[in-house]
Order: C-alpha cells, then sequence, then structure tokens
C-alpha cells in the first residue's frame, strides 16, 4: 500500500514554531517514526509554502497512491483550489492537524477541504497522522 502524505504552509518549521501548539518534534522525526510503524506500507512525503505545488501533489497522486494524508496548514480554511483538487482525484484523502483546530481562533474552525475528504483528524499530535495512516491500513483489500 502506498501512502502521500502532503503538509502545507510553515509545517517545515516543526519543532521550532510555537511549540506549545505543535510540540518539540521536526517533522522528519514525525516522519520516521511512522516509516518504522507502517513498515509494511511505502510512506512517501511532500511539503510546500506554496498553494499550486499542493495542487501538483495532489492531482500527480492520482492513480500512484492509494491514499493521502493531507495537513493542508492554513490553507484548509483559504483554498478552493486545493479541495477542488482533492475533488477530481480518484484517491481518498485524509485531512489531519496536530492541534485541535476548533479549540483555536475562529478563522480555523472552517475547513474548505473537509467535505472532499474521507475523514478529518485534529489535535492529536503526530498521532493526526498516525491514526490517517491506521485507517488506509484498515481499508486494504
Amino acid at each position: 500500500m502506498k501512502i502521500l502524505l502532503i503538509n502545507g504552509p510553515n509545517l517545515n518549521l516543526l519543532g521550532k514554531r510555537e511549540i506549545n501548539i505543535y510540540g518539540k518534534q521536526t517533522f522528519e522525526e514525525i516522519l520516521d517514526g511512522l516509516k518504522k510503524q507502517f513498515s509494511a506500507m511505502e510512506l512517501s512525503f511532500q511539503q510546500s509554502n506554496i498553494e499550486g505545488e499542493l495542487v501538483n501533489y495532489i492531482q500527480a497522486a492520482d492513480g500512484q497512491y492509494d491514499g493521502i494524508v493531507l495537513n493542508a496548514a492554513a490553507y484548509t480554511h483559504t483554498s478552493i483550489a486545493i479541495a477542488d483538487a482533492i475533488a477530481a482525484i480518484s484517491v481518498p484523502v485524509v485531512e489531519v492537524h496536530l492541534s485541535n483546530i476548533m479549540a483555536r481562533e475562529a478563522e480555523r474552525h472552517t475547513s474548505l477541504i473537509a467535505k472532499n475528504c474521507v475523514g478529518c483528524i485534529s489535535g492529536f499530535g503526530f498521532l493526526s497522522y498516525q491514526l490517517a495512516i491506521q485507517y488506509f491500513e484498515s481499508t486494504k483489500i
């Protein structure tokens, strides 16, 4: 099973930025742990601070992956383009967030991408990614 993890803007700064919200782990550390835990799966990773690049990653995944774990970060709340890209592909997408977006600022309470995702996992730190991958693992044939 092939899963693509896609991270949006500022997530390249994990471990450095707002540690009280996002924790001390870098995404490289999170990814290493996920690859060890899910060694029977092929996990790939992309990150960009640029909306159009995220759209390109989503589109390119169609037919190449069994699932996408997407943390669109701030674009979750603003990007119709990313929502449209998810709707245009056949690969299922799980929306994830490290923080509980419903417990944060009001502008973070609306996800424009959620309606096109199979589910949303929010607020469990790096475990949000683990739970999303477990979903795909449990649905494989």
